[in-house]
């Protein structure tokens, strides 16, 4: 039912002539004296517009109707089309129609755990709902966000919580009930156009002071878009540790199973009024990142990020825990002082914004506009390296060669004067995975490349003697995996963005750093996971994050926070989601990684990359609605199929879809996205 905790009573069955029945309604109001059962006597001829007519008229309350249709609760459907009869919805007798508002009330925990309260249509498609939700939180680009709702376990490991503590926990909501979106006016558009005045200060993320008066109209006072757009204090290790962490790939693979179906309605999916969902960045593409208009779009996707490094979601090394401990830090120290918004120094903005434009053209993979390169030409590398090939039972083998890069495959040589003969052998890394293998404090430079063959992967490791070294054959062979050669555009910023990244890993120990007097409050435990606030004292992981920071106590806030954005897409599982998934033919589970461009088959035992299937190669891809059965078809003769155990295969058929969809955006495209191919990919045809 509509309304909460309401069950209608049970009507006699009407019966009556093929003609003329009679079709119980029930009326969402919250006045008592109102009456809440009608029975409506009808032709199966009436359009379901004179339903509503029939009873607004019995209702004899006057009042606007517009928000009201009926929903039909055996069917789990809206009879949103009131030009349609009751023949056509094939509504009879028997039929118990709930006429009741399409939007309600939804309380949405977003990535920075805080939870607002707003209204949302209820009637919509959840991809136009999340649309809607975003204008009400001015983040662009609603494409990459949708609807969760929370797994058994983390519930499970709540209510254990609450049961254990003595005082009832009252939870801070951010109340957007006025807004004009969820009213149904129009809102504050979700995109932007070039010419549009920028609405907050790339450097501090504020309000810029001429889109204050914008902010009157909205129900994002300034305020509210502070809560938003600003990392506030961090929480307590109590508090991580009452969190539900994920142990296992199955536990990771629960995380994903809960997400809505985009092509369906709230109501239809048994969401109710004034439930909780969480509303994530799902689709890991962060397009078009520009401070002067997503400060709370960065500062959500730095929170989502920032918690899926805490709660262990994604898996890194103690140096790279040690550097978003540091940027964290930062944050923090920026975000509680006035400092990070007085600066209004003109000159310092812009390099700012050159530094940040740089930041954005990282983040985004490249940008065309760069130096055209002769086409003709591919570049290559040359240079001595270190091969080692893992033997199951002897050490490794470690032995010096020179390696030839060039187009997508790497080849080796005896020496460099045996360069002009046959190599030894030549390793082609499209469809490769390529893995960091790196310690800066121990110099050690690796790169991991993990090799298709039929039974599996071949792991083969390249060492480097130098950061510049391995950041150019480290950027060569990320490309070349993705069919890409040196000469793209994107190479020259895939080689800066690594050796940001390494110059940040590499620090020494300044004595003013520890006896800095801010660092006496600083609770390092709220900045790294519980594993490492077991295995350190506080006073060591204090000093160690204060090392860690001096490579970044420069920069300004937003910058802190698109490094951070940064580090995180640098690492081996970004952008993974988990599925447990049975292969067809194969006896026993597995799991079902699915990436923006790939999808990757892992052995559930060991969490070893079995094989990687890239979407550039993908032919055409189907689901047996039947046997919820996903079928893939790529190049060469290559078909795989699959079941779902951990969710519903309808999930990842629309992921695949969805990744594919935010592949044809452009930023020469008008900036509207078509709603119907995304429906066309992802809606699937039960």
């Amino acid at each position: 039912p509509a309304e909460a905790g309401y069950t209608p009573p049970s009507l006699c069955k009407q019966t009556g002539s093929r003609n003329c029945s009679y079709v119980p309604g029930y009326f969402d109001h919250q006045h008592e004296e109102v009456q809440k059962e009608f029975l409506l006597r009808v032709t199966g001829d009436l359009h379901i517009g004179g339903v509503m007519l029939k009873l607004v008229e019995q209702i004899k309350k006057s009042q606007d109707w517009s928000d009201y249709a009926l929903w039909w609760e055996q069917k789990k459907c809206w009879l949103l089309k009131t030009h349609w009869t009751l023949d056509k919805c094939g509504v009879q007798a028997d039929a118990k129609l709930f006429f009741t508002t399409q939007h309600k009330m939804l309380r949405l925990r977003l990535p920075n755990m805080k939870t607002v309260r707003l209204k949302v249509s209820f009637s919509s498609m959840v991809f136009k709902a999340v649309s809607d939700i975003c204008k009400i939180l001015n983040i662009r680009r609603s494409e990459e966000l949708s609807l969760l709702k929370q797994s058994e376990d983390t519930l499970k490991k709540k209510k254990k919580k609450d049961k254990n503590s003595k005082e009832p926990v009252t939870e801070d909501i951010l109340n957007l009930c006025n807004s004009p979106v969820s009213s149904g006016l129009s809102g504050s558009p979700g995109l932007y156009s070039k010419t549009m005045t920028p609405v907050y200060d790339p450097i501090s993320g504020t309000p810029a002071s001429s889109t204050i008066t914008w902010f009157s109209d909205s129900p994002l006072t300034e305020q509210n878009c502070s809560i938003l757009a600003f990392s506030h204090p961090n929480c307590s290790p109590e508090t991580l540790a009452e969190m539900y962490q994920p142990r296992t790939l199955a536990d990771k693979a629960k995380l994903n199973a809960g997400w809505l179906d985009s092509s369906r309605s709230l109501m239809e999916q048994g969401i109710l009024e004034d439930d909780q969902l969480l509303l994530r960045f799902k689709y890991y593409t962060f397009f078009d990142l520009n401070p002067k208009y997503d400060a709370v779009r960065i500062n959500q996707i730095y929170e989502q990020a920032r918690w899926a490094i805490l709660l262990e979601e994604i898996d890194c090394t103690e140096e790279e825990m040690l550097i978003f401990a540091a940027l964290q830090y930062h944050v923090s120290k920026l975000s509680l002082s006035s400092e990070a918004q007085d600066f209004t120094c003109e000159s310092e903005v812009d390099e700012v914004e050159a530094a940040l434009s740089n930041l954005e053209v990282t983040l985004e993979g490249g940008n065309a506009s760069n130096i055209l390169e002769d086409i003709t030409d591919i570049p290559k590398l040359a240079d001595n390296l270190r091969l080692v090939r893992p033997r199951k039972l002897s050490l490794k083998a470690i032995k010096p060669y020179w390696f030839v890069f060039k187009d997508t495959s790497v080849s080796y040589f005896k020496n460099k004067e045996s360069a002009q003969g046959e190599p030894i052998e030549k390793i082609n890394l499209k469809g490769c995975e390529i893995v960091p293998d790196v310690n800066v404090a121990a110099k050690k430079f690796g790169i991991k490349l993990l090799i298709p063959v039929a039974d599996g992967m071949n792991e083969v490791y390249l060492r480097c003697d130098n950061e510049t070294q391995y950041a150019r054959w480290m950027a060569a062979c990320v490309l070349a995996s993705k069919g890409k050669t040196m000469a793209d555009s994107s190479y020259h910023p895939e080689v800066h963005k690594i050796l940001s990244f390494l110059k940040m890993k590499n620090w020494t120990m300044s004595p003013q750093a520890v006896s800095d007097p801010e660092s006496i409050d600083m609770k390092p435990e709220c900045f790294v996971s519980l594993r490492y606030t077991k295995k350190y004292k506080s006073k060591q992981l204090a000093a160690r994050i204060l090392e860690a920071h001096q490579n970044v106590s420069q920069m300004t806030l937003v910058e802190a926070k698109l490094h951070f954005i940064q580090a995180w897409q640098s690492l081996p599982e970004f952008g993974l989601s988990y599925y447990i998934v049975r292969f067809k033919g194969s006896k026993k589970d597995d799991v079902l990684g699915v990436s923006y461009n790939r999808l990757i088959r892992i052995d559930i035992a060991t969490g070893d990359p079995i094989t990687t299937w890239r979407f550039s190669n993908m032919k055409q891809w189907n689901v047996n609605w039947e046997i919820r059965q996903v079928a893939i078809e790529f190049d060469q003769n290559v078909s795989i199929a699959f079941t779902c155990l951990s969710a519903d295969c309808k999930i990842i058929h629309e992921y695949i879809g969805g990744y594919i969809f935010l592949s044809t955006r452009s930023k020469d495209q008008n900036e509207t996205l078509d709603e119907d191919l995304f429906h066309k990919l992802t809606g699937g045809q039960e």
